[in-house]
């Protein structure tokens, strides 16, 4: 999906909410677990009855990764499933040396059809430049996380200010605005002024809003440039918002009322 295309996505919808799919096999209803494919089953549910509501889904690898073979089918349908209508992102923080994210690049842009793939940058340049190299897809660089370990090293002094500071503007001159985001921590709200300073026309991919405590009026009102500029990221509190038969239902709730609220900030 490109740059345009999501734009689009969130002016039609008045959305900018991004579902996460992060089905734990342990926590979906009990119901569920008697269907070949439990896990496909819940996020099919799930995608049904959110899709008019968010522009993006993320799907967190880990989860699917856990139960082997089963996992990794149920990965494949669910991304298939969504369709090209939403902003698929591969949530598994890759990143390591430049012919192996090469072959991971190819695993989530050619073989899966993932839009985007978190990245961790430690590796530097080469490890990130794969990932960038195939059209119409993203990388979604780590920038800053809203995990308590942020602070022994995003946010430590460097010669050159924060080490995330510097993490962003390198970075961001390895890619375009088209291509490249930056995944920002929703708890980390005091810190969206300077980092849009930082990167002005980048899209930040927000995770943290929801159990975590992250504040969406907050968010929205820091971190928005004049094309939205953020995917605010929701996982349980939405795809768990039941542990019964009405699971669908009430996730649909969740998420009409992140999408109302969201349709006030555009």
């Amino acid at each position: 999906m490109t740059r345009s295309q999501l734009i689009e996505q969130i002016q039609t919808k008045k959305s900018y909410l991004c579902v996460g799919l992060d089905t734990d096999i342990t926590k979906i209803p009990k119901h569920l677990l008697t269907e070949s494919d439990p896990v496909f089953t819940f996020n099919k549910e799930i995608i049904d009855a959110t899709k008019d509501l968010c522009v993006a889904y993320k799907i967190n690898t880990a989860f699917y990764e856990a139960l082997g073979l089963k996992g990794w089918e149920a990965m494949e349908k669910t991304v298939h499933y969504i369709g090209d209508e939403h902003f698929k992102i591969a949530d598994a923080k890759r990143g390591d040396i430049g012919n192996t994210s090469d072959q991971y690049a190819k695993a989530f842009f050619e073989t899966m059809p993932f839009d985007s793939i978190t990245v961790a940058p430690y590796m530097g340049e080469d490890s990130v430049k794969p990932f960038l190299q195939h059209t119409g897809k993203w990388a979604i660089v780590l920038g800053l996380t809203s995990n308590k370990g942020a602070n022994d090293f995003e946010l430590q002094q460097t010669g050159d200010g924060l080490l995330y500071e510097k993490v962003l503007q390198t970075v961001s001159k390895w890619g375009t605005p088209d291509n490249l985001m930056f995944v920002i921590g929703a708890t980390q709200a005091d810190e969206f002024i300077n980092i849009r300073k930082l990167t002005p026309d980048h899209f930040y991919l927000v995770p943290g809003v929801g159990a975590q405590g992250g504040s969406l009026k907050e968010i929205s009102e820091k971190a928005m440039n004049k094309n939205c500029g953020i995917l605010v990221n929701a996982s349980r509190a939405i795809i768990y918002a039941s542990e019964g038969k009405d699971f669908a239902e009430k996730a649909r709730k969740v998420a009409l009322q992140y999408q109302q609220e969201m349709s006030t900030y555009l």
